[in-house]
């Protein structure tokens, strides 16, 4: 499975291309409880990205509106829908398709994952993901409970996203919400936006992109 680089070092501005560009970064996440540290995540990117955000109708259940920076639009599946009534009208997964230098979705569900994995798209995000340019850099960061990272699906989910070139940010061990201790936790926010931010260092976006 294709692993982010660890983290060891602090981060210079990011020159894309030899001139400097905001890259444009699209952040989803999926119905686990780490999506209440979502609006922190978009904090770290905003002021370095243009950005804008994804979540399932299950994440929303933990995201506060009010955590999400201003100028980050945050989308959801009921924006899917109402966005489209007639052949000729954008289609709001594609359209975000379109615009990402790179999708990010952190907090990554072990349902999430399941879906992904079997080429599921019921929603807007898994809708994305099935409609993704794998030209284009997607990372995920899984958080779900240790039995669950431990479970044999995850491993064999892991390696057909992996197939599609899909790139893991690992979880890390720590106290659960659950209050189990174990692997399975989300990466913090600031270890995600640093490693997009040295990825982009050593990858820089083609000229075709969002050009």
């Amino acid at each position: 499975m294709a692993q982010a680089e660890p983290v060891t070092s602090s981060v210079e501005p990011v020159q894309i291309n030899g001139r400097p560009k905001r890259p444009k970064i699209l952040l989803a996440a999926s119905g686990s409880v780490a999506a209440i540290k979502f609006g922190n995540l978009c904090r770290c990117f905003c002021e370095w990205a243009e950005v804008k955000a994804v979540a399932s109708k299950s994440a929303m259940h933990f995201i506060d509106r009010r955590t999400i920076p201003d100028d980050v639009v945050l989308y959801t599946d009921d924006d899917e829908w109402s966005s489209w009534s007639r052949i000729g009208d954008t289609v709001l997964h594609i359209e975000l398709r379109r615009w990402a230098d790179i999708m990010v979705i952190a907090p990554l569900s072990a349902n999430t994952l399941g879906k992904i994995a079997g080429g599921l798209c019921d929603n807007l995000l898994t809708c994305i993901v099935r409609a993704w340019d794998y030209s284009k850099p997607l990372f995920v960061a899984p958080a779900m409970n240790t039995f669950m990272w431990k479970n044999p699906f995850t491993e064999k989910h892991l390696v057909s996203i992996d197939e599609l070139g899909i790139t893991l940010i690992p979880p890390v061990t720590k106290r659960l919400a659950c209050g189990d201790y174990g692997n399975g936790a989300m990466a913090e926010p600031s270890l995600i936006y640093k490693t997009i931010r040295l990825f982009l260092e050593a990858h820089p976006l083609p000229t075709s992109y969002n050009a």
